[in-house]
């Protein structure tokens, strides 16, 4: 009987050691809702994340660019614009130059004109006006066309009269004309255009005729 116990004891002894083993049983964490999950920390350092780019959600005025974004509409003296020839009426001096030559005949009629250019910008709007000069304009109703004598001095007065006239009164750089028309009527009727500059610096105190013939071209 013990020698049967040996031998059953020895026989399991050896099939337990040939058996495979057993691992041991993993020791089970009871879950715990309240605790909170531990996040992974990565421990490599040699990767560099991009550098983020900043976006602009809410867009800032440019500098010269106006709050709302509105450009402002340039005003019409800076717009390009074309030059042309025109003239423009001098009320204020067409008058004291009128009465001034009705106390001499109280037949003329006299207006003053500034000429020189018009700036036009693009849409045809009439931008500024660019005195040059200041002219003048006098008609008389005479009886006969040919008195050069009368016509002569009626010139020297007249001149005398533009010449009285103080330069800021007058518009522009340039001396003008004075264009004189004699009118026996509707259909008949005389010129005579005198240059300022050159009435002040050739006529020397000449009167009548002499003056008439200076300038008259028939």
């Amino acid at each position: 009987m013990t020698k049967f116990a040996s031998t059953l004891l020895l026989l399991t002894f050896v099939l337990g050691a040939c058996s495979p083993g057993i691992s041991s049983p993993e020791t089970v964490t009871p879950h715990d809702s309240t605790l909170t999950p531990i996040p992974q920390i990565h421990t490599n350092t040699t990767l560099e994340s991009p550098i983020p780019k900043i976006i602009l959600t809410v867009s800032t005025p440019n500098i010269g660019q106006p709050p709302d974004g509105d450009f402002p509409t340039p005003s019409t003296s800076q717009q390009e614009c074309g030059y042309q020839w025109a003239y423009k009426d001098l009320p204020e001096l067409t008058e004291q130059f009128d009465q001034a030559v009705k106390t001499l005949s109280s037949n003329s009629n006299s207006h003053a004109t500034a000429f020189g250019e018009n700036c036009i910008a693009p849409d045809g709007q009439v931008v500024k006006f660019l005195a040059m000069e200041t002219d003048f304009y006098v008609s008389l109703s005479v009886a006969d066309l040919n008195d050069h004598e009368a016509f002569g001095n009626w010139i020297a007065q007249v001149m005398q009269v533009v010449n009285s006239f103080p330069p800021d009164m007058l518009a522009g750089p340039n001396p003008g004309f004075v264009e004189f028309r004699f009118e026996k009527s509707t259909s008949e009727s005389i010129g005579v255009r005198v240059p300022i500059r050159q009435y002040n610096e050739t006529v020397n105190g000449k009167t009548g005729e002499e003056l008439f013939r200076m300038f008259y071209t028939e």
